[in-house]
């Protein structure tokens, strides 16, 4: 059966793009809201979106959203998005729009684009990362992407790499997320990561790596593809101390071959990701 094209929905922190997705992965009719500024519009404006794309009402939409939420997307609450707590996206979306709605987390759903379309095509064992506003993943194992008692596997963000550091929006103290997401940053250092310094871009590589030397050595994976404004912005810097720490903190020999790579799906990894969500749900 060929892939059809499907609606794709990237919800983030900072941004949510509205696009139709074509099984090569071509984007087209785009839109792109300001998470921050809707606040609580943000739901009628996705609404407003996928009403501009002219397709037929048997298109499905698939849904990149951050976490966590209830099984399906039944209900979300994105720790970056205040005024979706406990939000029952996935009824509202099919209610508003009459079309089939599938959705899962932002991360695992780029984990189904780097292995559709960007640098792990044809690996069975990597872990996809996004270090943005805030930091996730999603892991693969045995060609197999995990989903978890909740479907909330991947949430790398949130192991401890700092112990006693920034608290973080999940109320512990030096997760990941609170030490290298652009809203950790932010906090730490009283301005955006794009002006960030060397020192501080070398840091935040420094807690990637610590993170993915216990994911490496836990789940016996060894390709990490890392995307996300902050990775990807501050570049390699971020990506030699990543590689480096990670190194240097595994000591079991399967785990010495690990290696954090820059996501090869560029700007568009995200709204891939949430088309790839729809097709996983078709089977395809």
């Amino acid at each position: 059966m060929t892939s059809p094209s499907v609606i794709a929905v990237d919800v983030g922190g900072t941004k949510t793009d509205v696009a139709l997705v074509a099984p090569d992965g071509t984007v087209s009719f785009r839109s792109r809201l300001n998470t921050v500024e809707l606040g609580p519009r943000l739901f009628d404006a996705i609404v407003d979106a996928v009403a501009t794309i002219d397709t037929p009402s048997t298109t499905p939409i698939g849904v990149g959203c951050g976490g966590p939420m209830e099984p399906g997307g039944e209900t979300v609450s994105p720790l970056n998005i205040a005024a979706w707590r406990n939000f029952p996206l996935l009824t509202e979306l099919a209610r508003a729009t009459g079309r089939a709605v599938t959705i899962d987390n932002d991360a695992k759903a780029l984990a189904l684009a780097e292995g559709r379309f960007g640098g792990a095509t044809g690996l069975s064992n990597y872990v996809s990362m996004v270090v943005s506003t805030g930091v996730g993943g999603g892991i693969v194992l045995d060609g197999k992407l995990l989903d978890g008692a909740l479907g909330n596997a991947g949430h790398i963000g949130h192991i401890v790499v700092n112990p006693g550091g920034t608290q973080c929006g999940c109320g512990v103290l030096g997760c990941l997320e609170a030490e290298a997401s652009g809203t950790g940053i932010r906090r730490q250092t009283g301005t955006d990561a794009a002006q960030a310094s060397e020192l501080v871009r070398a840091r935040t590589g420094v807690m990637v790596g610590r993170a993915v030397a216990s994911v490496c050595s836990l789940l016996d994976v060894t390709q990490f593809f890392v995307a996300g404004s902050v990775a990807l912005g501050f570049g390699e810097p971020f990506f030699r101390a990543a590689n480096e720490e990670a190194l240097a903190k595994v000591g079991l020999s399967f785990a010495r071959a690990v290696e954090i790579h820059p996501s090869q799906l560029g700007g568009d990894g995200p709204i891939l990701g949430a088309a790839c969500v729809a097709w996983r749900k078709l089977g395809l």
